[in-house]
């Protein structure tokens, strides 16, 4: 039985609310692993790892100090996050901060310096790291919410590689309630992000079950009106004939109109094998492709949605053929009769989806007849929410709630107008929600009576997340809406297959921690000797200066465990109160944890000699290169970022995509971007060049990829017209390269000679913003024989004004720092010399 609100017990600790957390056991014990090594905790979803998070912040800020970081993937969870802490941490409000990109660079540089607690996405903590805003130094604790995307090129895996080389003291939390459907999946996570420990708790745990109420899922079964179907079976005909000519090319090995996507994936990737060998039929299958794409769009609108959400697609349709630069696919599809005829059928259709008149009716079940207070509907469709919404209006208090993209027909919700909604639902405001996949993820919206899927989600994450919504205080129902014989279906059994296979991954994944922990430290320690040369090397790599791999090992049998600073913990077993971590939040003073709060008494002075945090770079120690911030979807800069004698600084560039001095500007093409912008884009290559050159004596052009004369239907001649002409006729300099790494390694050399072996400075000339009179004046005398802003500085400080550098004589030239009898030869010859014209 629950206790009453008096009886229950509450965490005490100098850094948080009297009275504020309740005391959850299961949660102690993953803080307490948590705080003493870098940790990927699982929690079913309402179970509160937000919660374990912050008691591991709340302990490094009192104990080690510095600043934490929490990182969440969208906006709305970050600012979730940050009214959470706020209310639990007893630190001044406008110390907790919130890092979005509805906050200027210059705006976070300043608040980085002022905050204690960060809360932020993802994406602007790269790129204030590669545009070296922020620094990790002094960050002692960060959190990666719903780590499971840790994966690929996602920015989590770049800031986890700078936090462990950057900070003094990291500590890494991970957490998510479904980290990856196998052990390889997991281990890529937790390889990462740099996490040694595997804690996992599931609602079969004695501690965890306590808070947990029983959420059976239930299948509703929906049969589809014969109009619908007339309407489907239509476009499975013209998506039959597509394929048919798919299957002509060698292409498609069948014509069913229920392809997988897998087989659509594969078609894709052969005719993309077809185009880069320069074939015609790649390009004409292509086209049929996409075409099929977009049927197969049709189709599952119609079949699992609704017929209105069918309607606003073809309108959608319509418009993108009427536009101009329309692709023939999308001008096929609207011509097409079948589809034509389907779009009349559609705009005919006025009788209620039975999909719609199911959700009314449950809806009246739990909150009428039930006494039911809040319902949330989850949709795949942006049109299903926004028609939804307005059908339940009608009879229920219902609000949408959708992404901040805006598109054709639909308006996105801002930030503000996100955090407006979900207050009013928790507040009461209105009792149903109809929310697309943006409040899947960690969102903390309030337990319900019931979760409503309007169609089966195939992917298990995304499935344990939503039902995560209900079920947390009380026993609440999720319902599925399957529509009989249609994709629904297929989706059906996918997802009970993956449901299935993570349940029992985590059951596994509980069983296994331990092995998997020695896999990890295998990986650490390999990386550690690697780095360092061999031998020696701290067990986390270059992570943090703590024990090697196998003192761990030895130190956690005999139960003792290492911090990440280094310092011993005991552990003892005498039961769960003398875990690592608990005393701290029970009111204990904490002094048998060892943990001195300043990393302890270092026994192993070879580790921190050897693994180095590099610090941020003193001012012109570094090559500076300034990079578009539009080339962040390139690793190029950020992969720069990660040198030690490279500063990166993003800019909104008008001309070019990289500055390397004041006389070099680099425009990055891809060998297809090349040929693309030869054969007509927005702006081709020359227009570019041409702005490079006005503003830079040495525009470079780099040339990245293979297969340059195999693109498109452009002759060979007709791209070598355009090298000569870019060399010739605008003066810029083209140079290839293999790929991505290849040009990062030559943007830093040519920056070197540039700044270190010439002496020359960054100078954005293309930059919006006006110049000063100061560098107005540097720029006209530092392009006097090209000197450069160095030697222009010197000059005018030496002369006090423009004019009098252009009346000196060569020996009043010599007479300041840095200028030769060559060089003032050469002002004087330019200054001084009768004009010829350039064509004399």
């Amino acid at each position: 039985m629950a206790a009453t609100d008096e009886e229950i017990p509450s965490i005490d600790h100098p850094l948080l609310e009297p009275d504020f957390l309740e005391r959850r056991l299961y949660q102690l014990k993953l803080a307490g692993t948590a705080a003493n090594d870098h940790t990927l905790v699982c929690l079913p979803t309402g179970l509160g790892k937000t919660t374990v998070s912050l008691l591991v912040t709340a302990r490094r800020l009192e104990e080690v100090g510095g600043k934490s970081l929490m990182l969440a993937p969208t906006k709305p969870l970050v600012q979730q996050h940050a009214e959470f802490y706020r209310e639990a941490l007893q630190i001044p409000d406008d110390e907790i901060v919130v890092f979005t990109g509805d906050v200027s660079p210059d705006d976070r540089a300043a608040l980085w310096d002022e905050s204690t607690v960060i809360m932020a996405t993802p994406q602007v903590i790269e790129n204030d790291l590669v545009g070296s805003r922020v620094s990790l130094s002094d960050v002692t604790h960060i959190t990666f919410d719903e780590c499971h995307r840790a994966t690929g090129d996602y920015a989590y895996n770049y800031i986890a590689e700078r936090y462990h080389a950057d900070a003094n003291q990291p500590l890494v939390t991970g957490m998510s309630a479904s980290p990856g459907g196998d052990e390889e999946a997991i281990l890529e996570v937790c390889e990462n992000l740099g996490l040694h420990e595997v804690e996992v708790m599931t609602e079969e745990d004695a501690d965890v079950a306590e808070f947990t109420h029983d959420t059976d899922v239930e299948w509703e079964r929906i049969d589809l009106p014969e109009a619908v179907i007339e309407i489907r079976d239509a476009l499975n005909e013209v998506i039959t004939e597509r394929l048919e000519k798919l299957k002509e090319l060698g292409i498609a090995k069948s014509t069913q109109p229920d392809q997988s996507q897998k087989d659509l994936n594969r078609m894709r990737a052969e005719l993309q094998e077809l185009i880069n060998n320069d074939q015609s039929e790649g390009f004409k299958g292509m086209s049929v492709h996409a075409e099929v794409m977009k049927l197969r769009q049709a189709v599952t609108l119609v079949e699992t949605q609704s017929v209105e959400a069918l309607r606003r697609y073809f309108d959608r349709q319509r418009n993108q053929a009427r536009s101009s630069g329309a692709s023939k696919a999308s001008q096929r599809l609207v011509s097409d009769p079948r589809v034509k005829e389907s779009m009349r059928k559609a705009e005919k259709y006025d009788e209620l989806h039975p999909k719609y008149r199911k959700t009314r009716m449950l809806l009246a079940e739990t909150l009428g007849l039930e006494g039911g207070e809040r319902v949330i509907v989850f949709t795949e469709s942006r049109d299903t929410a926004e028609a939804l919404t307005d059908f339940l209006d009608d009879s229920f208090d219902a609000k949408r709630f959708v992404g901040q993209g805006d598109r054709e027909g639909s308006d996105g919700m801002t930030q503000t107008q996100q955090q407006e909604v979900l207050n009013d639902f928790r507040a009461g405001e209105f009792e149903v929600l109809v929310s697309t996949s943006v409040a899947e993820e960690g969102l903390d919206v309030p337990e319900v009576d019931l979760v409503l899927f309007y169609e089966p989600v195939p992917t298990a994450i995304r499935s344990i997340q939503r039902k995560g919504r209900t079920g947390r205080q009380s026993e609440g129902r999720v319902v599925v809406l399957m529509a009989e014989d249609t994709r629904d279906e297929a989706y059906f059994w996918i997802s009970r297959r993956r449901e299935k296979e993570m349940e029992n991954e985590l059951r596994e994944l509980k069983g296994m921690a331990d092995d998997l922990e020695e896999e990890l430290d295998d990986a650490q320690q390999s990386l550690a000797a690697f780095e360092s040369g061999g031998g020696g090397g701290d067990g986390a790599g270059s992570n943090s200066g703590s024990a090697t791999a196998s003192e761990t090992e030895v130190e956690v049998n005999n139960g003792t465990q290492k911090s990440p600073d280094g310092a011993a913990s005991s552990s003892g077993n005498e039961g769960v109160a003398d875990r690592p971590g608990l005393r701290e939040f029970d009111g204990g003073d904490g002094g048998d944890d060892g943990d001195d709060g300043d990393g302890g008494d270092r026994t192993d002075d070879s580790a921190d000699a050897e693994v180095e945090p590099h610090e941020p770079h003193a001012e012109g120690d570094a090559i500076e290169i300034v990079a578009d911030q539009r080339e962040m979807d390139a690793n190029i800069a950020r992969e720069l970022s990660k040198r030690e004698d490279v500063e990166i600084r993003l800019e909104t560039l008008d001309v070019g995509d990289y500055v390397l001095s004041d006389r070099v500007v680099v425009e990055r093409k891809s060998v297809a971007d090349f040929v693309d912008s030869l054969v007509g884009g927005d702006r081709s290559v020359f227009e570019q060049v041409g702005a490079m050159a006005r503003h830079y004596s040495r525009p470079v052009v780099v040339v990245e990829g293979d297969g340059l004369y195999e693109q498109r239907d452009v002759h060979p001649n007709a791209v070598r017209g355009a090298l000569s002409s870019l060399a010739v006729d605008f003066g810029a300099s083209v140079l290839r390269t293999e790929d991505e790494t290849d040009t990062k390694e030559l943007l830093g050399v040519i920056a070197g000679r540039e700044q270190e072996t010439s002496d020359r400075e960054v100078s954005v000339h293309g930059e919006k913003q006006s110049k000063t009179l100061a560098e107005q004046q540097e720029y006209v005398v530092g392009s006097i024989a090209e000197i450069g802003p160095v030697t222009a500085r010197s000059l005018l400080e030496e002369f006090g004004t423009v004019e009098a550098v252009m009346i000196a004589t060569e020996d009043e030239l010599q007479a300041t720092d840095g200028v030769g009898s060559v060089t003032a030869e050469r002002i004087r010859e330019v200054v001084g010399s009768d004009y010829t014209g350039s064509g004399k």
